[in-house]
């Protein structure tokens, strides 16, 4: 029996506890629009160093939106920390200064220059339902909310201001209330037709 398994009071070995990984999740701030060759980047920059076991995932977090272009929808995407890179590692010297030194990288975040704090995990649990429920129901580009006020761009009341009265994800469309020759009257438009005032 290996010292660090002992039986317990029936003569069996317990279950062997895994030690835990010392990887933690951190911020990388990359230049504006860098994000994804940082992300290239820092994985050609591990692999060169042999360093896979120190390293787990790099995210870029994006989620999928709808917009409307010429009157078709296109479903793009968009990222939801702008110049934000997040990395999974073990912070050792060698690690730090390979993450810190790569082109396009600014610094960590958080805690002192040389020695930056981890994300919790359950942000980057949260990050990573946000990621996940963005590829599998994109939203829209705009949120209109009820109430608030738009401009109509494209069609019959060109230019005419009115009310949301109902939003329709699933269709991409619009109910809004118009004001024609003094009377209210509700129309339906696509989400390309309108824009917020």
């Amino acid at each position: 029996m290996s010292d660090n398994i002992q039986e317990n009071e029936e003569g069996t070995a317990p279950a062997v506890s895994v030690p835990k990984s010392a990887k933690r999740w951190y911020a990388v701030h990359a230049y504006s629009g860098m994000e994804k060759s940082v992300h290239r980047a820092l994985v050609e920059r591990i692999e060169r160093a042999e360093m896979q076991d120190k390293f787990g995932q790099i995210l870029v977090p994006t989620e999928e939106v709808i917009e409307v272009k010429n009157g078709k929808k296109a479903v793009t995407e968009r990222r939801l920390f702008p110049s934000y890179v997040f990395v999974e590692m073990e912070m050792t010297d060698d690690t730090w200064h390979l993450v810190k030194n790569t082109s396009k990288v600014t610094g960590f975040i958080g805690g002192k220059s040389n020695k930056p704090s981890p994300i919790p995990q359950h942000e980057v649990d949260k990050i990573l339902q946000q990621m996940q429920d963005g590829v599998e129901k994109p939203r829209p580009k705009v949120l209109y909310e009820v109430g608030e006020v738009v401009r109509i761009k494209d069609g019959p009341f060109t230019d005419f201001n009115g009310n949301v009265e109902e939003v329709n994800y699933e269709k991409s469309k619009v109910r809004v209330t118009v004001t024609i020759f003094g009377r209210a009257t509700p129309v339906e438009l696509e989400f390309g037709q309108v824009e917020k005032v």
